[in-house]
């Protein structure tokens, strides 16, 4: 096989490889979420999702008409979480929260978690993002 060859070859599969990889965005938090919109909700956790760059958790949240909706939460990136003792174990399915944070930007039943006080009455910082609000704070 001749350089030239080689070298088409080299290109054409970086060009696969480059169209086959998923693209996993990272975003700002002023990008997805409202830093005029706060929340607070209590619910129970329904999947924890430990994922770069952006873990997320679920949980259903009772509603003033008894009905219930299903809310999912950013968190930050699974090691930082880790470092301040959250993993699978501490959020089980099942387990009572309550998150402070900010409402999504698009109205939908997604928000970005600041601080989330666990079963244990264990309060945490659990966003990520170094633009939000109160991430300067946390980060003391």
């Amino acid at each position: 096989m001749s350089t030239k060859s080689k070298l088409v070859l080299g290109l054409a599969l970086a060009g696969f490889l480059g169209a086959t990889v998923p693209a996993n965005a990272h975003h700002a938090f002023s990008a997805e979420f409202d830093a005029e919109q706060p929340i607070e909700l209590k619910g129970t956790v329904t999947k924890l999702e430990l994922v770069n760059p952006h873990s997320w958790l679920y949980l259903d949240v009772a509603q003033p008409d008894g009905s219930v909706a299903n809310w999912g939460f950013e968190f930050g990136a699974p090691f930082s979480l880790k470092e301040k003792g959250v993993t699978k174990a501490t959020l089980p399915v099942g387990s009572q929260v309550s998150i402070q944070g900010y409402r999504a930007k698009n109205g939908k039943n997604f928000g970005y978690a600041v601080t989330t006080v666990l079963a244990d009455g264990r309060a945490v910082k659990t966003g990520g993002a170094q633009d939000a609000p109160g991430s300067q704070a946390a980060a003391q």
